[in-house]
């Protein structure tokens, strides 16, 4: 596993309604991704396909669940920001 690491970030918004809406998009984006993770979860404990196709539905779920994380984090940022 890679080192952690910290990254900052420096957005200029102009009023707090740009800020409500850059919050509602990352909203959209973490809950589309909690629903690529239960979908491929679904999927992937319900048996469906070869072992090939299994690993596939793996990786891809697991991608979407450090997406999904990632995101979660951003949000807290954002919070935190405020």
């Amino acid at each position: 596993m890679a080192e952690p690491r910290s990254i900052e970030l420096q957005l200029e918004v102009d009023d707090d309604e740009q800020l409500e809406e850059l919050e509602s998009a990352l909203l959209k984006a973490r809950a589309a991704e909690l629903g690529e993770v239960r979908r491929r979860q679904v999927r992937f404990t319900a048996g469906y396909g070869d072992a090939t196709t299994r690993e596939v539905l793996d990786d891809e779920g697991r991608r979407a669940q450090v997406r999904y994380d990632v995101l979660t984090r951003l949000l807290e940022a954002l919070r935190l920001a405020r």
